[in-house]
């Protein structure tokens, strides 16, 4: 084991545990108590894991790692948001935020540091992108935020939204396995109806969801229905244009015969108008689908500013007179920049391209 380079211990199986122990002649019962303190009590060092002998956990600070994110900033908005920027053990910081309605709390969480797809509405897409997030990273945001919960609402976590920081389906691997975890009995045991997946397109991705037949929800940030719109908005429309998306979704119905949640921010000028709506509403023929009218958030360098309420309200009543399942989510945590990037932006988090 000298000069063997030290493995992150969350990375390891149950089985794997047991192996070690058994190798390092510990009683191969204590894997599962190990285990326990990792996912299901969700410890952050091996100095918790108080039923385990002194010597124990010796034993296993000696041959492995336990790296966990931290807290660098937290910040509660007027309306009880609270928005916490995170350390990585890198040195690099990702942004969480957890939002408070009435019984029940949810938890945006980030799944890469930054963004590739450079989005001229998001905080997040001026920052650049840096790397994809591991799966106990991801998993680490989802462990502070449901302690938040527990210290200001006296709650567990209800709901978890990918929807900060990143695109999850270009790290689906490491999203699936943070999931897999979050829902396991031996985790979280939360159920995977409380969990949502957020994405601004990608087809192939789609249609892997529909095979792998997922049991959480997957929500398309469309935000507009006209390619040469949604191109100036979002640059990867120009690789898989609307048509493609459409197609891919309809496959995703078919085959898991889930309602897809399209999600739509409203731009005060640019996709608010009745035109823009009757798109929209075409866009939705193709398959179920029940739409997210989002009040934006407006962030610093972007040129787009909020919709109008009259303008809203319009266009709401247009999908609905159409028979369209359709509910406004108001912005929340507008006084502490909670649109996702706009913190990390201020502690200088910037990256290049890669």
């Amino acid at each position: 084991m000298n000069g063997e380079a030290k493995i992150d211990i969350r990375t390891l199986s149950l089985a794997d545990i047991e192996k070690f122990l058994i190798e390092s002649s510990e009683k191969p019962y204590r894997a599962r108590q190990v285990y326990e303190w990792l996912w299901k009590k969700a410890c952050r060092s091996f100095g918790e894991m108080t039923n385990l002998s002194r010597e124990s956990r010796q034993l296993m600070e000696k041959r492995f790692i336990f790296p966990v994110l931290t807290v660098e900033k937290e910040i509660t908005s007027a309306d009880g948001t609270i928005k916490s920027l995170f350390r990585l053990t890198d040195g690099l910081f990702i942004e969480g935020v957890l939002i408070p309605e009435g019984n029940r709390t949810t938890s945006c969480i980030s799944s890469q540091v930054g963004c590739p797809l450079s989005c001229t509405f998001c905080a997040t897409g001026f920052l650049g992108f840096k790397r994809n997030l591991g799966f106990t990273e991801i998993i680490d945001q989802v462990t502070e935020t449901n302690r938040q919960s527990m210290k200001y609402f006296q709650m567990p976590l209800s709901n978890i939204v990918f929807m900060g920081m990143g695109e999850p389906l270009l790290n689906y691997e490491e999203v699936k396995k943070s999931i897999e975890k979050i829902t396991s009995a031996d985790g979280m045991a939360m159920s995977p109806q409380r969990i949502t997946v957020s994405s601004v397109g990608v087809p192939s991705m789609i249609r892997r969801l529909a095979d792998e037949n997922i049991r959480f929800h997957f929500a398309l940030s469309l935000h507009v229905a006209d390619n040469a719109k949604r191109s100036k908005i979002i640059p990867l429309n120009k690789k898989y244009p609307v048509e493609e998306l459409i197609e891919s979704l309809k496959y995703f119905h078919v085959r898991t015969k889930k309602r897809v949640t399209i999600e739509y921010l409203l731009f005060n000028g640019f996709n608010d108008n009745i035109e823009d709506a009757s798109d929209l509403a075409r866009f939705c023929r193709n398959f179920p689908v029940k739409i997210n009218l989002i009040d934006y958030n407006p962030v610093n360098g972007s040129v787009y500013k909020k919709s109008e309420p009259a303008k809203l309200n319009a266009f709401k009543e247009f999908l609905e007179k159409r028979n369209l399942v359709v509910n406004v989510r108001k912005s929340r945590g507008a006084d502490i920049n909670a649109a996702c990037g706009q913190l990390a932006a201020k502690q200088g988090n910037h990256f290049d391209s890669l």
